[in-house]
């Protein structure tokens, strides 16, 4: 596993070998697991998040709670599409996985059940969107950009809400997915890096405040717009805008950030819109009864 995104990109630049070749060789040679299979198991994976958008998508889904299910339907249904299909198609997609999540039903944690619906809206949007469609091989291949991506992130930083709030979770699916359509529409590995970075910095300090405790609300929400941060992201470093600072670097901030983080703030639902008197309404309970623990 690379520890820097910088030496991903050494590693490529130096052997030869395209991005998603180099994430796919390393995994095998730590794994143990032929490279076919490997591929296999992604396109299954692919397949499952199809199904989650599907199923969501449906309007039949709702959570035990209550808090939610129909959204994502009523959005592909009627949404304005103020800025055309793309937009919304896609934010409806991140939606519908994680009311599919919300309602116990079979999802791919990319890189948590928690932010579950960012990387798929993006990649089957942009699939749907290109012309002639990506192509199974082509989206397996940005999953293994993406891979790599949250692979460095989880070693430098963190994937949990509960240690680095909700730009730990989302944030780095967001990072994800922008390296993965940067990847796929011919982006250099300095845009592909950009991307990356720009997209984190714009989720620095995001929080993790689950309604009752439940990866419910603001959660479906967040990964919507998660997956517009990943997609302007890329059109910026696409278009050859830069940053400053490096992804890595970024990446180490969110860490830092996170680490700082108060735990009213860090999935604990005792901050945030949790603690809010509309919150406390919704799920019945005490300001002093917020519940501490909070599975994702």
């Amino acid at each position: 596993m690379h520890k820097s995104i910088e030496s991903l990109v050494r590693d490529a630049e130096q052997s030869g070998r395209p991005l998603p070749q180099v994430v796919l060789d390393t995994e095998a040679s730590e794994t143990g697991v032929p490279q076919e299979q490997i591929r296999a198991r992604i396109a299954r994976t692919l397949g499952v998040m199809r199904g989650a958008i599907d199923e969501g998508l449906k309007g039949n889904v709702r959570s035990a709670s209550g808090m939610t299910g129909g959204r994502s339907k009523k959005l592909w249904d009627g949404g304005p599409r103020l800025l055309g299909d793309r937009v919304t198609k896609t934010l409806a997609r991140a939606i519908s996985t994680l009311e599919v999540n919300a309602a116990m039903g079979l999802i791919v944690a990319a890189p948590t059940a928690g932010a579950a619906g960012v990387l798929p809206a993006i990649l089957i949007s942009v699939d749907e969107f290109a012309e002639g469609g990506v192509g199974e091989e082509r989206l397996v291949d940005a999953m293994l950009v993406a891979g790599g991506v949250g692979g460095v992130i989880a070693q430098r930083a963190s994937l949990a809400g509960a240690e680095g709030g909700c730009q730990a979770e989302t944030g780095t699916a967001a990072a994800m997915g922008a390296a993965a359509v940067t990847w796929l529409h011919g982006g250099s590995h300095e845009q592909i890096q950009t991307a990356v970075a720009l997209c984190l910095q714009g989720m620095l300090g995001l929080i993790c405040d689950p309604i009752g405790g439940l990866v419910e609300i603001p959660c479906i929400y967040r990964n919507a717009s998660a997956a517009m941060q990943a997609i302007a992201a890329s059109e910026m470093a696409l278009a050859g805008l830069d940053f400053p600072v490096s992804a890595d670097e970024v990446i180490d901030v969110m860490g830092e950030v996170g680490r700082r983080m108060p735990s009213a703030y860090r999935e604990t639902a005792m901050g945030g819109l949790a603690a809010t008197p509309s919150a406390r309404r919704l799920v019945q309970i005490r300001p002093s009864s917020q519940p501490s623990g909070i599975s994702r």
